[in-house]
């Protein structure tokens, strides 16, 4: 397939000339004045601190006043990366359930906390939320009553298996915690199916919510082979992505197909500058600006031209698994689906995974590339899914299958695009090495800040790590891989 004439190429030129700032392409041509410019970028830095700060005191639970406190201390402000103002004011509202930071420049920014939709970055226009939020029933056995893995009776090996060197698995899980700077809050191994071991920082458990950030592309690939296998979404993996936007004649957009946003290699020109860029904190940013910014992020993703062809080139962009999830809540929706409930039915429940938050925009649209919460076990039954590939033993004694025959193989597999063998269906791979002293088959969901669930087929293991990191945590992980299977006699 060659580009057709009909493709929008975007070129970025920013640069300050005579006080001004002049972004071409970046965020739709603009000038304006330098200090404007600096005020809304402290205001972006605001809106993510707002979103951090609301979701940290009513999400993962710290609804006492003094929590306030503790999240900018523990959650924001300790990392440089986060580019917290010491002139910022913030606050909570507890019967507004709001969190604002302030200040003169910008004014206020503030995000509302709405139950099981999470926390949400109002627009400046706007002083809600656009949709009605929905309680998310959980629909799951009681777990005190119902056997692992869907309920949490029988959970841990008693006894250990005979292959595993227990002192050396509670030496790495030690080891593991006392890497202080990596702020560990959650760590479990599931071996065989069972917890092997555990180990939880002060206030927090096996169950409470944690900030995932980009695990969350993993539950979105999971979400659209669930769709498929209950035949909600009538597509497969090399059918063209149905977005209606994309099918004009001589839009070029209308030859991605699924597979390829699943292997982030849609081709569409979406900017990603990370963190630690100049324009980082502009509308240039297109990737991280669903994080700090009120906007719809479902058109966001799919209003972007291609500037490669699709499949060619793996790049990790937010379009590619926004635009998954836009087309799971379409197909949803037109079978009269509630959206936001959705994958609680359809994915969560089934597996009895109880503690996920999926926080959406404020048009209902799950921001799932970034801003998801999720419990330790619930981490752990999800890899587990995907270890049993994709089957689900059901309490009844029989079986639930979950994701489509071969997914597993799919998201596990090298995309063709991805030249150093490190990146699958919306899963981290280690076909390439990456991970030294992990073995070749281990794939993994990542999120920022070092949140991982590796899934170590050749071990029968699972791995579930959480917690706020700075530092180099690839290496962390595969020193905690390597640590947990040399405690394992194969």
């Amino acid at each position: 397939m060659r580009i057709r004439s009909g493709i929008r190429y975007r070129f970025r030129v920013c640069a300050a000339v005579g006080g001004m700032l002049l972004v071409t392409g970046c965020a739709g041509e603009r000038s304006v004045p330098a200090e404007d410019e600096a005020a809304h970028e402290r205001s972006h830095i605001a809106g993510m601190a707002a979103h951090h700060i609301c979701a940290g005191v009513f999400v993962v639970g710290r609804d006492y006043e003094r929590s306030v406190d503790e999240v900018v201390a523990q959650d924001i402000r300790r990392f440089p990366l986060f580019n917290w103002q010491d002139d910022f004011e913030y606050g909570v509202n507890f019967e507004t359930r709001t969190a604002s930071v302030s200040a003169a420049d910008f004014g206020t920014r503030s995000a509302e906390y709405n139950g099981d939709q999470g926390c949400t970055i109002l627009p400046a226009d706007l002083d809600d939320v656009t949709y009605e939020p929905q309680v998310v029933e959980r629909l799951i056995p009681d777990p005190d009553a119902t056997a692992w893995p869907t309920g949490d009776v029988g959970a841990y090996h008693d006894p250990p298996p005979p292959e595993v060197d227990m002192e050396a698995l509670e030496a790495a899980l030690d080891w593991t915690m006392a890497q202080s700077e990596h702020n560990t809050r959650a760590l479990v191994v599931i071996y065989a199916g069972k917890v092997l071991g555990e180990r939880y920082a002060p206030g927090f458990t096996r169950n409470t919510p944690q900030i995932s950030w980009s695990q969350g592309k993993s539950i979105a690939s999971a979400l659209v082979g669930a769709a498929i296998q209950a035949g909600h979404l009538d597509a497969g993996l090399d059918d063209p992505v149905p977005v209606p936007e994309w099918q004009g004649d001589d839009d070029p957009r209308r030859e991605i197909r699924i597979r390829d946003i699943l292997n982030m290699s849609s081709g569409l020109d979406f900017l990603n500058l990370g963190l630690a860029d100049s324009l980082s904190w502009t509308h240039a940013n297109e990737h991280f600006q669903i994080y700090f910014e009120g906007i719809d992020v479902f058109e966001h993703a799919i209003d972007q031209p291609m500037d490669t062809l699709p499949g060619a080139i793996f790049r990790y962009r937010n379009s590619d698994p926004l635009t998954a999830n836009r087309i799971v809540r379409h197909a949803a929706e037109a079978r009269g689906e509630d959206w936001l409930t959705y994958p609680q039915r359809i994915l969560f429940d089934r597996i009895g995974a109880r503690n996920y938050v999926l926080e959406t925009d404020a048009w209902g649209n799950f921001i799932i590339s970034g801003y998801d919460y999720g419990s330790a076990w619930d981490w752990a039954r999800f890899g587990l899914l995907h270890l049993w590939d994709g089957v689900w033993p059901t309490p009844d004694g029989g079986s639930d299958r979950i994701l489509p025959e071969g997914w597993v193989d799919f998201v596990s597999t090298p995309a063709p695009g991805a030249e150093a063998l490190q990146y699958g269906g919306l899963f981290w791979l280690n076909r390439g090495g990456s991970l030294p002293r992990a073995p070749e088959d281990a794939y993994w969901a990542a999120g920022f800040m070092g949140q991982y669930t590796a899934i170590i087929p050749s071990y029968d293991l699972v791995i579930v790590r959480l917690g706020p990191s700075p530092g180099d945590t690839g290496a962390y992980l595969s020193d905690i891989i390597g640590e947990v299977t040399d405690a394992i006699e194969r």
